[in-house]
C-alpha cells in the first residue's frame, strides 16, 4: 500500500498524484508555497478523491468570506469517486463537505473522529486546531495535539502545533520546551518560531525575541504569504516595544503589507499593526487609505468575528463608506449567522463593533462603555492573545483620551510589569503621572522611554 510523507495510507498508484499529496501535506504543515501544487494535480487527476478533497480544502482556507466556487468544484469531483477511496480519504471528503455546507461544528467533529483512527494525519490535526482557534477553544487545541503525540512524536510540525496550543493556554514553559524541541528536529519550522516569538513577547524578552527572529528571517523565503508576513508582524512588535519606530514602519511597508493584499490574514495583520502604531503615537501618513482600498471588498464579510472586526476597524479608520455596510452586516449577524455562532455575534462581536465605531468617531467614553466590559470575553471571537491585545490597547487609548488617568495608570503599570522597558508604555505613563501630579514618577518613566528611544 502507498503512503503519504507521514505514513498515512493513500489509494493512488500515480507517482505524480502521490507527490502532490505530499506537497499539500508538508506545505500545509510548514506554511510552504509548495501547497498550491495540489491544484494542478487535482486537474490532472480528476478521479482521485483525496487530491481533489485537498484542493477543495485549499480553496476553503483562502478565507474569501464565502464558499469559493472552486472549492465546490473540486469537492464535487471528490464526492463522485469517494467510493473508490480508503476510509481515511473518505473522511477528508466529509470534512470538506461539512465546511462547504458552512457547518464548521460538523467539520470539527469529523476531523476529531479521523484523528482518533489516524493519529499521524496531521492535516486533520491542523484543521482541527484551525477551527478551535476561530472559537477560542485553546484547551481543545492542546488536547487534540497531545492525543497525537504517541504516534507522531518524531514529526517537528506536531511539536510546533503543541507549542502554540500551550502558549495560547498560557503554559509558557511548556510552550517554549515544545517549540525548541520542534526546532531541534527542523531548525526552520516556522510555526515553532512563531510560538517561541509569542512566548518571548509575553514574557517581555524583547531583545532576545528580536535577535531570534532577525536570525531566522533569511529562512522565511518560500513561506506562504500569511506565515512570512505574520513572522514579520511579530518582529515589528518587538521593534515597537523598544521604540525602534522607523524599523517597525519599514517592516510594515516592506514585508507585512507587501505580498497578498487581498488575503484575509495579511489584511488583519496590517490593520492591527497600523492601529498599534497609532496608539504608540506614530505618524503613519496615508497608510490607512491604501489599506482601505483593499478592505473595501470585505464590506459584507461576516464569516469570522475576529477577522470581521478588524476589517471594520480598518475601513472605519480609512474613512471608507464600506464601513457602514459592514457594520450593518454585523448588526444582522446575530440573526443571520450559522446557529453555532449567533451567540458570540450577539454578545461579543456586535457590541465590540459598536465600541470600535464610537472610538473611531472620537466618542471615547462611549467606546469604553461598549468595549471595556467585553475584555474578559475576547477569547470567544478567536485569535491569539497577542492579536486580541489590540482591543485592550484601544481601551487603554480611550482611557487616556477621555482623561481616565487613574484607570489608565493601573492598566499601564500592569503592562509595564511584563516589560519594564516598553517605550510606548513608559511614554504613556510619563503623561499619566504628570496628570496625576506625580512628577518624580513621570520623570522616571520619561527617562526610560527617552534612553531607549534614542
Amino acid at each position: 500500500m502507498h503512503c503519504d510523507a507521514l505514513g498515512n495510507p493513500i489509494s493512488t498508484a500515480r507517482p505524480d498524484t502521490a507527490a502532490a499529496i505530499d506537497d499539500f501535506v508538508l506545505g500545509f504543515l510548514s506554511y510552504n508555497i509548495r501547497i498550491v501544487k495540489i491544484l494542478e494535480a487535482a486537474d490532472d487527476d480528476p478521479d482521485d478523491a483525496l487530491v481533489n478533497a485537498y484542493a477543495s480544502l485549499l480553496w476553503l482556507l483562502s478565507e474569501t468570506g464565502d464558499i469559493p466556487e472552486r472549492a465546490r468544484h473540486y469537492l464535487a469531483r471528490a464526492e463522485r469517486v469517494r467510493d473508490r477511496a480508503l476510509p481515511r480519504e473518505r473522511a477528508v471528503v466529509q470534512v470538506a463537505r461539512a465546511w462547504v455546507d458552512d457547518d464548521i461544528a460538523a467539520s470539527r467533529l469529523l476531523a476529531a473522529d479521523t484523528l482518533r483512527a489516524h493519529q499521524r494525519d496531521l492535516v486533520m490535526l491542523k484543521l482541527h486546531q484551525y477551527f478551535d482557534f476561530q472559537i477560542g477553544d485553546f484547551p481543545s487545541m492542546l488536547r487534540t495535539a497531545l492525543a497525537c503525540l504517541p504516534a507522531a512524536q518524531d514529526i517537528a510540525y506536531l511539536h510546533g502545533m503543541l507549542a502554540f496550543a500551550y502558549e495560547e493556554c498560557h503554559l509558557l514553559g511548556h510552550a517554549e520546551a515544545a517549540a525548541r524541541h520542534a526546532l531541534s528536529l527542523q531548525p526552520r519550522e516556522p510555526w515553532a518560531q512563531h510560538a517561541l516569538a509569542h512566548v518571548m513577547l509575553t514574557q517581555g524578552r524583547i531583545e532576545e525575541g528580536t535577535a531570534f527572529l532577525e536570525s531566522a528571517r533569511d529562512g522565511w523565503a518560500g513561506l506562504t504569504s500569511f506565515m512570512e508576513t505574520h513572522l514579520w508582524w511579530h518582529l515589528a512588535l518587538f521593534y515597537l516595544s523598544r521604540g525602534r519606530f522607523a524599523q517597525a514602519l519599514a517592516a510594515y511597508d516592506d514585508h507585512c503589507w507587501a505580498r497578498e493584499r487581498d488575503f484575509s490574514q495579511d489584511q488583519v495583520g496590517a490593520v492591527s499593526l497600523l492601529a498599534r502604531f497609532e496608539c504608540a503615537g506614530i505618524d503613519i501618513g496615508l497608510r490607512w487609505h491604501d489599506l482601505g482600498t483593499h478592505l473595501a471588498a470585505r464590506r459584507r464579510d461576516v464569516a469570522q468575528p475576529f477577522l470581521t472586526l478588524q476589517y471594520f476597524y480598518g475601513l472605519a479608520r480609512a474613512g471608507r463608506p464600506e464601513a457602514a455596510t459592514l457594520l450593518a452586516a454585523i448588526r444582522a449577524a446575530p440573526e443571520n449567522a450559522p446557529a453555532f455562532a449567533r451567540t458570540v455575534w450577539r454578545d461579543v462581536a456586535l457590541p465590540l463593533a459598536e465600541g470600535l465605531a464610537a472610538y473611531v468617531a472620537d466618542h471615547h467614553e462611549a467606546a469604553l462603555r461598549w468595549i471595556e466590559p467585553l475584555l474578559y470575553r475576547l477569547t470567544d471571537i478567536g485569535g491569539s492573545h497577542a492579536q486580541r491585545d489590540l482591543f485592550e490597547q484601544i481601551v487603554l487609548d480611550a482611557m487616556l483620551r477621555s482623561g481616565r488617568l487613574r484607570r489608565a495608570q493601573q492598566v499601564l503599570e500592569l503592562r509595564r510589569s511584563a516589560d519594564p522597558l516598553d517605550v510606548p508604555v513608559n511614554r504613556a505613563l510619563a503623561l499619566v503621572y504628570e496628570g496625576l501630579g506625580l512628577a518624580e514618577l513621570a520623570a522616571e518613566a520619561r527617562e526610560k522611554g527617552r534612553v531607549l528611544f534614542s
